[in-house]
């Protein structure tokens, strides 16, 4: 009977011990087997976001250097300054004393185009309202070298049509009377100005009036191709509105008064200041600027298929407008035509994750996302560019958000071009601790 029960017992034991072998085996085989982890919360994204864009600087950056080494372009630019940027992904190309201190000249006006559309998109004013022009925007009254667009006492002209003046014939009339329409005089439309430029995080950069006809206006190649990022992203519509337009025939009929009209006034077409617009394939603004301080400026945009570019030029050499322009042009050809027959922008399709497992945990699994965005400039070849993801199966013990547990590394041809790492979209905390040291067995035993 005693040798029964034993027989009994030795066999309890053993099925004990079997199942929880089993049930051992059955863990470390779970262990390899990715878990779905569950969405984040509002909350746990929101922790993520702030942990990222803390950590990454990038992140938040307008341009930042290509993610690679590349030889220094050979490239022929007379301008004292120069910067090409990618404007799908923000990357720098190239760069030429892009840090010197210039005058801008009239390339101002392309902020103060963008203080007026963020008025027009409060609702305050619109494009079509009728501008009072009060006598110092009229064109007799401003200097003999200022630029203009020809407005005077008595007409009757529209922003829109001011806008066009600025963005096509630089109008300095144009940019006074502007000024005082939107917040009744120069300096406190200037200090808007310059609160958009701080903002946007710019340090050298400063206004004083809102033409660019002082020399006491300052910015940096570098500076002014982040504020130019900025505005056609925020107003993309500008280009095609207002700064890819060739000429301007004013003023018409419709602008002059009744007493003018009996005058029988011949309107004056200005043709655009960028010349680009007429010989660069695929160009669509940006804006030109002169002053004897500065030398010859210019922001230039170009589209061609998928690809688009921003370059600035600063202090660009010639004696009068004919060379100026010449080197103007030169100068952004060179430039774009590098950028068009060198780079490509890429941008993931959807962005590279993993599923990592947890153990001693009180989470199964966790995500692991880019900790930047897959978004940069490549050489020419995309279809040869490789993405591989690097993680591992599972992890032991707690993990804090934010923490790189993986990465993806872009390659082309057999050589990296961009490491991005893979972070724990969120924390996982500790199990308790008999849950702990089990998992601690499985995780040594499925290694």
């Amino acid at each position: 009977m005693k040798n029964k029960k034993l027989i009994v017992s030795v066999s309890s034991a053993l099925a004990v011990i079997l199942s929880a072998a089993v049930t051992f085996a059955v863990s470390i085989k779970n262990a390899k087997t990715p878990h779905v982890p569950q969405k984040l919360t509002a909350e746990e994204q929101n922790e993520l976001d702030f942990f990222l864009n803390t950590k990454y600087s990038q992140r938040k950056e307008i341009i930042t250097r290509l993610p690679y080494r590349t030889v220094s372009a050979d490239l022929n630019i007379h301008a004292r300054s120069a910067i090409l940027v990618d404007i799908n992904t923000g990357n720098i190309l190239f760069e030429k004393n892009a840090d010197e201190l210039i005058p801008p000249a009239s390339m101002t006006k392309l902020v103060e185009m963008f203080v007026v559309f963020e008025e027009i998109n409060t609702g305050r004013i619109s494009l079509d309202d009728i501008v009072p022009l009060p006598p110092q925007s009229w064109w007799r009254n401003l200097p003999s070298d200022a630029s203009k667009m020809y407005i005077d006492e008595g007409h009757i002209v529209t922003l829109r049509e001011l806008l066009l003046g600025l963005s096509i014939a630089s109008g300095n009339d144009a940019s006074i009377a502007i000024a005082n329409y939107v917040c009744g005089d120069m300096d406190t439309f200037v200090k808007r100005m310059n609160e958009v430029i701080k903002s946007i995080g710019l340090e050298k950069t400063h206004f004083v009036e809102s033409s660019g006809y002082s020399e006491k206006n300052i910015t940096t190649a570098r500076e002014f191709s982040k504020f130019c990022m900025v505005y056609i992203k925020k107003f993309p519509f500008a280009l095609e509105q207002f700064h890819s337009i060739k000429k301007l025939v004013y003023p018409q009929e419709k602008n002059l008064s009744a007493e003018q009209k009996k005058l029988a006034i011949e309107p004056v077409e200005k043709k655009n200041t960028n010349k680009l617009l007429e010989t660069l394939p695929g160009c669509n603004g940006l804006k030109t600027g002169y002053i004897d301080e500065s030398g010859y400026n210019i922001s230039v945009t170009a589209t061609r298929g998928n690809k688009s570019y921003l370059s600035i030029t600063m202090g660009g050499p010639g004696t009068n407008t004919k060379e100026g322009d010449k080197y103007r042009v030169l100068d952004g050809t060179e430039l774009m035509e590098f950028a068009f027959k060198k780079f490509s922008p890429y941008k993931a399709k959807e962005a590279h994750t993993a599923i990592v497992n947890t153990l001693g945990t009180q989470e199964k699994s966790i995500l692991l996302v880019p900790a930047v965005p897959e978004n940069f400039s490549i050489p020419f070849d995309e279809e040869e560019l490789s993405a591989t993801v690097t993680a591992p199966e599972m992890i032991y013990g707690a993990v804090k958000c934010g923490k790189p547990l993986g990465k993806i590394i872009y390659s082309l041809h057999g050589q990296v071009l961009f490491t991005i790492p893979l972070v724990a979209s969120k924390t996982c905390t500790e199990a308790n601790s008999l849950m702990k040291l089990y998992d601690r067995a499985v995780f040594k035993f499925a290694k």
